[in-house]
């Protein structure tokens, strides 16, 4: 995660500019607490650690990012961490803004790639909300513009199941609107009803 303050720069707007990081946070805590229901162990490698120490809780672990930056280089720090404690684990890379995010619809994604590395395609079918590996087998992630096309060509399988809540990332104003269509979870939707919206 980057810093709440510098994260999620498409989404400014939504909410007036004070209450942009705490945006930011609330997608997180939603999705935080759909996948705790699901996860064995969640694993945040963040930018600035003080900055996200909200999210912390248990089951949930927070380190620093080490050497090389960007997405794709945290990712394979976390799955190099988790490996080493259950080498034989299977590892996915969750996005850290789905605030409609549903328990059963992570469930049912996890249990349709059956043990297989795959994905799940975002709402435009171009991005990557899910990554997930094969038991003991390299992560391999590929985030960042067209991942769906670049999981699939390293061999990772497209997850068919319709999951809205699953494939809804929020990156504009207009992503938050149809999140809210679908039903955001607790932390986001309190901090729109406040009164907060720009």
């Amino acid at each position: 995660m980057k810093p709440p303050r510098a994260g999620k720069s498409r989404l400014r707007g939504a909410v007036a500019d004070a209450a942009h990081p705490g945006l930011v946070l609330a997608l997180a805590e939603d999705t935080l607490a759909a996948a705790g229901e699901v996860a064995d162990r969640i694993l945040i490698v963040a930018s600035d650690v003080d900055a996200v120490m909200r999210l912390r809780r248990p089951g949930v672990e927070i380190v620093a990012e080490q050497g090389a930056h960007g997405l794709n280089a945290a990712l394979r720090q976390g799955e190099k961490r988790l490996r080493a404690d259950d080498p034989d684990a299977v590892i996915g890379a969750l996005q850290a803004d789905l605030p409609a995010l549903r328990a059963d619809e992570l469930a049912a994604a996890i249990a349709e790639a059956a043990g297989r590395r795959a994905f799940v395609a975002d709402w435009e079918g171009t991005g990557t909300t899910l990554l997930l590996s094969a038991p003991g087998e390299a992560l391999e992630p590929k985030f960042g513009p067209g991942s769906a096309r670049a999981h699939r060509e390293t061999g990772a399988r497209a997850l068919e199941l319709a999951a809205p809540s699953l494939r809804r990332d929020v990156d504009s104003p207009a992503d938050l609107a149809h999140a809210r269509r679908i039903g955001l979870g607790a932390r986001t939707a309190e901090l729109l009803v406040q009164g907060r919206v720009a």
